[in-house]
């Protein structure tokens, strides 16, 4: 919309408009996928992979496979931008009902869980200078939790100020240790071993998912195209330009630790932040490492918060049952309510990981299957919706397809099934079972609902 009437009447009518320049989507993305796997990960995927060259073509593949996925993300995004991102792309390809299992999903566990859990990680920081008692992490959490949901509340250009800060320093963050990697010197030890003559490492698959893993979250970029300035191709532009963004640092950053651990000393660590800093600047910089960590959980925190309300949101709109959550306050450009539940329940799971040790991360880290198995949907959805609104104009068209969308299924399809299979050896499928079971009760409460 061009004229200042148009935004008027937008804001009046309680609709997302268009408030974010490309860098604040950029911002908010990278802040969603920078977290704790990139500092906790590289050590497995040297092991896995086995050498030098392997480890880098599992990253640079990972890449590539995440580019496929936002290139797919972004023609979706710029030809039906809406607040309900991939759960309004899971509507318009394959009706309201199915998709509402995929909504439950995000509103009860996976979005909360992990904003719950985040705040835990930053509450242990903070516990080892403050210790405020027996639950002193979940006093942290739930702080963190309601001071954050205020910011946001407060409208999304404080929540982009405040993504922007936070997404700054976090990326400073890993700058500093992969400077840390480059003043320092690796033990001596054998060379690195190189790419083996007799092809693919055995566990290479399961490198290529731990990868994937650190560049999770990208597409959560769809869930804020609707507010994107810059025409309908802007968030194309910032789903392209976090993708280059992350891959560059998160090469930088592993090829530091090779220089400053040697590739055996990565296999070898069991903290690769705390090892390299304190190396390359004594206690101060094992200490420094935490502060790091703390910060992009903040930054993962707060960036979730911003994509997970607009999924409430879109939920509202479309079960009258859950209509408490669509109202949208037009002069903050935020959905409050939305935002309110969200925090409601992140609190009860802190509540309940306070209660139970280990709770939350359960609940979080196995409705994995769950949620890619909706991604392998969103990504048949992609071929539905190219048919069923084929008259519909696309700023942006996939380039190669149908393979590179048919690779996006591909790859979901495999983390699917390698999700299936970690949470079977750890006896734990029921917890996704419970999940969608107490999403099919919700279900029909809200087939009733809508009928009366």
């Amino acid at each position: 919309m061009n004229s200042v009437t148009s935004s008027q009447t937008t804001a009046a009518e309680g609709a997302p408009r268009p408030a974010l320049s490309v860098f604040d989507a950029v911002m908010i993305i990278t802040g969603i996928v920078i977290g704790g796997g990139i500092f906790a990960l590289p050590p497995a995927i040297a092991g896995l992979t086995g050498s030098l060259d392997w480890m880098l073509i599992a990253w640079g593949a990972g890449a590539a496979l995440t580019l496929i996925g936002a290139l797919c993300y972004a023609e979706m995004a710029s030809t039906f931008p809406h607040a309900g991102g991939d759960y309004h792309f899971l509507t318009r390809a394959f009706g309201r009902d199915l998709s509402f299992l995929f909504g439950w999903a995000r509103v009860t566990v996976i979005l909360p869980g992990s904003i719950a859990m985040l705040g835990f990680v930053c509450g242990d920081y903070l516990t080892r200078v403050l210790d405020l008692g027996g639950h002193s992490s979940a006093v942290y959490a739930a702080l963190i939790i309601v001071v954050l949901t205020l910011v946001n509340i407060a409208g999304l250009r404080q929540s982009a100020r405040a993504q922007n800060l936070l997404t700054a320093i976090e990326v400073g963050g890993l700058l500093l240790v992969v400077l840390a990697g480059l003043l320092v010197t690796a033990p001596a030890s054998a060379p690195p071993a190189t790419a083996s003559a007799s092809g693919m490492p055995a566990m290479f698959g399961l490198a290529l998912v731990f990868v994937l893993f650190t560049f999770g979250g990208w597409n959560e970029a769809a869930y804020i195209s609707a507010e994107v300035r810059g025409g309908q191709r802007a968030i194309l532009k910032a789903l392209v330009i976090s993708i280059l963004v992350l891959t560059t640092i998160y090469l930088v950053f592993v090829l530091a630790l090779v220089k400053g651990l040697g590739f055996d000393g990565l296999k070898a660590s069991k903290a690769i932040g705390a090892d390299i800093m304190l190396a390359a600047f004594g206690p101060v910089g094992e200490k420094l490492i935490g502060a790091m960590v703390a910060v992009a959980a903040l930054t993962s925190i707060n960036a979730t918060m911003i994509v997970g309300a607009r999924n409430n949101f879109a939920l509202g709109q479309d079960w009258p049952l859950l209509s408490f959550m669509s109202k949208w306050h037009g002069a903050r450009n935020a959905p409050v309510v939305a935002l309110l539940a969200q925090a409601a329940v992140a609190l009860l799971l802190v509540a309940v990981a306070a209660v139970e040790k280990g709770g939350v991360a359960t609940m979080v880290e196995f409705t994995a299957p769950v949620f890619w198995g909706f991604l392998v949907l969103v990504g048949i959805g992609f071929f539905v919706l190219r048919f069923r609104y084929a008259h519909v104009a696309r700023p942006f068209k996939v380039p190669g397809y149908p393979i590179l969308p048919m690779a996006f299924i591909a790859t979901c399809g495999y983390l699917f099934h390698s999700s299936v299979t970690y949470a079977h050896s750890r006896n734990a499928l029921h917890w996704g079972a419970y999940l969608m079971i107490a999403g099919l009760i919700a279900w029909l409460i809200a087939r009733f609902a809508r009928r009366t």
